[in-house]
């Protein structure tokens, strides 16, 4: 997996700064050395002072490539009417980065390739592949709708673009990933000894990657984003992204075994168990390959697998399990 150059710890730009319902916000970007510049949120209790604990909040793919941040964060009364939808479809009705926020969390969630203010721009896209689509009204639900129709009908033109570029999507998102890990551990309002992520779905995806190999990530949690290459080989790989693989990979780590790198530092990875993009037996038996790994490192207890029913999300009680499992490892 070979990352793309995304040079060192971005400068971000605060664009906005204000207080919303007990936080405080920092509307911010960077530009990386490519593309268009990053959009980003810093959330953090308004009443809060010295080093903070912190998270990055990894947003999740959801067939919705319009959106980023906006996914998991609320920066305002009016939410967009299809984050609406999607909030109440994966995350019980609440933008779960503002409710750790205000467990005494500084919590960066940041828009990746290619989302939001990281998607891809009609206007450099040829017509053989849009079509007629335009961006003219890019809030309106008509065109986000058919934004994300296209974003999802060329995901296979996009990895093989990365491919013949020498990188892979994986890669990319690692790269930027590790970029937004710079910003966040560079602060003064961070500790950059007690940092954590976690990410549903797509952000899962992204929290095994991240969190597998980069050692600044202490407490780690992975949810609805954990099989095995043998699900996604015999049984799943008409159901996922063309943002998970990684050729060759598989003949050196199994998919549990990428995050499996970072032990003996504390995992929880969670589990859907009539989600569908997973067979349950292939996600047991991913839990079983994460759980021995730790206890052949001497350190059962820093690794927690748990199943809960029903189908693919990040629900409340999801959430109050991350966000003691996060309190117990990064607070003091």
């Amino acid at each position: 997996m070979i990352e793309p150059e995304a040079g060192g710890t971005p400068r971000a730009e605060v664009q906005h700064r204000f207080d919303y319902d007990g936080l405080v916000v920092e509307h911010l970007n960077w530009q990386l050395p490519y593309g268009p510049p990053t959009e980003a949120v810093l959330l953090k209790p308004a009443d809060a002072s010295g080093p903070l604990p912190a998270v990055l909040a990894l947003h999740d793919h959801g067939g919705n490539k319009a959106f980023g941040w906006r996914k998991i964060a609320q920066i305002g009364d009016d939410l967009h009417p299809i984050m609406v939808e999607h909030r109440d479809q994966y995350y019980g009705g609440v933008s779960w980065a503002n409710e750790l926020a205000k467990r005494g969390y500084a919590v960066l969630i940041h828009d990746t390739f290619a989302f939001a203010s990281r998607r891809i721009r009609l206007a450099d896209v040829p017509r053989v592949l849009k079509g007629d689509l335009e961006e003219v009204h890019p809030e309106s639900v008509e065109e986000i709708e058919a934004y994300n129709r296209f974003a999802s009908q060329h995901e296979s033109v996009m990895a093989k673009s990365l491919f013949c570029a020498g990188t892979t999507w994986p890669g990319v998102f690692l790269a930027e990933d590790r970029r937004a890990l710079d910003y966040l551990c560079s602060r003064p309002d961070v500790d950059a000894d007690r940092v954590g992520c976690a990410g549903l779905s797509g952000g899962g995806l992204r929290t095994v990657f991240l969190a597998g190999t980069d050692d600044r990530i202490a407490a780690a949690c992975c949810v609805g984003m954990m099989s095995t290459w043998r699900d996604y080989l015999l049984h799943k790989s008409h159901t996922h992204t063309w943002m998970i693989y990684v050729p060759g990979l598989p003949r050196d780590l199994d998919y549990p075994e990428i995050l499996g790198l970072r032990v003996p530092r504390p995992t929880l990875v969670q589990y859907d168990e009539e989600d569908s993009l997973f067979t349950l037996p292939e996600m047991r038996r991913s839990d079983q390959m994460l759980s021995d790994l730790f206890t052949k490192a001497g350190s059962p207890d820093r690794y927690r697998g748990t199943f809960y029913p029903g189908r693919h999300r990040f629900d409340l009680p999801m959430q109050a399990e991350a966000f003691a499992w996060f309190d117990q490892f990064l607070t003091r």
